[in-house]
């Protein structure tokens, strides 16, 4: 939707559909908070991604591709850094992890977040320092915690009572005192898709605030002794513009550290406000700066305090896709062009639901452009879809392309770096595509493109 600057509008293709798509559009044009920052148009109308031509970047490495500009990710570990000088920030693994971005976010200052076995092992074999590896999840297994205990990891934020039975069990095993945060659930209703949302009561994750299960469990862990409860931990959901649920899950977090500190005399020294910051998809997204969210959850974090007579705990946040999300384009190739008369053109590339499931899953949006060239054709209203045996596998759902768009076009589409290579999937076992680091006019490949013979590997009947 709107990958492109306001221009003249040739047509009448004004006058049919919602207010956006009646704002005049240049289809060549870039709106920068939407792509990565070393992303521009070269001379010939092609994009380039930190000095290289991605119709170059598209005969070496292939389409589809994500391309990572792995500067633009690098700065925004440095820009979330800076915003919370006094705080750990965490990377959210799981909006996307390789040994790659694990050295990068690691040489970047930055703490990082896992919740999986398989998370877990990726870090540690990229030589990420346990002691600064969070680990996440609302089913970990004996096995993942037993390694993760057994690494050092610096917390574990504990979701349920069976987990804390486990954990103690370890811990008395093996004589060591692992450090938790407990997960509460606060029952923010968060202005987000309802399967990103995560903090309202009935979902799976955490200890219910309003039940009372997680003064219970805090209770337990201070009794019994055998973990270090370091503080308590909220997370309201993803792609979060509103600061209003950061508030309240604040403010009813801290009146539970209040309550421990009143039954137990004990202030807890650590709060995680969690992730969740939104990105730009589309121009209708405006998210709101590091620096802008680290005064506004400072402020809300110390007026509470200062409420509940609280010593303001140490922070953490975790911000995933804030970081990798708008760094990263994926590059397709056009395959065919369909016009369906007095409807709309759909253009169809060679990936789709099986590189980008958000569309399909969360009804997301996105934007789109031609990269490979400018174009002086009139705007036209398009589908982006993919090659998949769905109705449903849809890229981008709304984006005007010059209408003279065709087989053999190249077309980028941003913002893809968060959960779309982390969700790809083989669906009608079309391989997964590589990953591909850009930085200063050189390029390199983190992950590999998926070929048949991966797959056929695994199939062994």
């Amino acid at each position: 939707m709107r990958a492109h600057e306001a221009g003249a509008l040739h047509g009448d293709i004004g006058n049919r559909g919602p207010a956006w798509l009646r704002t005049p559009v240049d289809v060549n044009s870039l709106v920068p908070q939407l792509w990565p920052r070393h992303v521009a148009r070269g001379p010939a109308g092609a994009l380039t991604v930190a000095g290289l031509d991605v119709r170059d970047l598209a005969a070496e490495f292939g389409t589809p591709a994500y391309l990572l500009d792995e500067d633009d990710l690098r700065e925004r570990c440095r820009e979330f850094r800076a915003a919370f000088p006094d705080a750990d920030v965490y990377y959210a693994g799981k909006a996307f992890l390789c040994r790659a971005v694990v050295r990068m976010i690691a040489e970047e200052g930055m703490f990082l977040d896992v919740c999986t076995g398989g998370e877990l092992a990726t870090a540690l074999s990229a030589g990420m320092p346990p002691e600064r590896i969070g680990f996440h999840g609302n089913n970990k297994s004996v096995a993942e915690l037993t390694r993760a205990v057994d690494a050092g990891v610096g917390r574990i934020i504990v979701d349920s009572s069976t987990e804390i039975d486990r954990l103690t069990a370890l811990a008395r095993e093996r004589g060591v005192r692992p450090r938790v945060l407990l997960r509460v659930t606060v029952g923010v209703e968060a202005h987000t898709h309802e399967f990103i949302a995560t903090a309202h009561e009935d979902q799976k994750f955490g200890f219910s605030l309003a039940g009372g299960a997680a003064a219970a469990a805090a209770f337990r862990i201070l009794d019994e002794d055998a973990l270090e409860l370091r503080g308590l931990h909220s997370h309201i959901g993803s792609q979060i513009f509103d600061a209003s649920g950061f508030e309240v899950s604040a403010r009813r977090v801290l009146a539970l550290q209040a309550q421990i500190r009143d039954a137990r005399g004990v202030e807890l020294p650590e709060l995680d406000l969690g992730g969740g910051f939104g990105i730009a998809y589309t121009t209708q997204d405006d998210p709101a700066s590091p620096h802008d969210l680290a005064k506004r959850l400072r402020k809300i974090v110390d007026g509470e305090c200062a409420a509940e007579n609280l010593a303001v705990p140490h922070l953490s946040v975790e911000p995933g896709r804030a970081i990798v999300g708008p760094a990263v384009l994926t590059l397709y190739q056009v395959g065919t062009v369909k016009e369906l008369d007095g409807l709309r053109t759909y253009v169809s590339v060679d990936g789709g639901m099986s590189d980008n499931i958000r569309t399909a899953l969360y009804d997301a949006s996105y934007s789109a452009t031609v990269a490979n060239r400018a174009s002086d054709a009139e705007p036209m209203l398009a589908r982006v879809v993919g090659k998949h045996c769905e109705s449903g596998d849809i890229v981008v759902k709304d984006e005007f392309l010059p209408a003279d768009v065709q087989p053999g076009d190249l077309v980028a589409v941003p913002g893809t770096g968060a959960y779309c290579r982390s969700m790809a999937s083989n669906y009608n076992h079309v391989p997964r595509p590589p990953v591909v680091a850009v930085r200063d006019g050189s390029a390199r490949v983190i992950v590999r493109r998926e070929t048949e013979d991966d797959l056929l590997a695994l199939d062994v009947g």
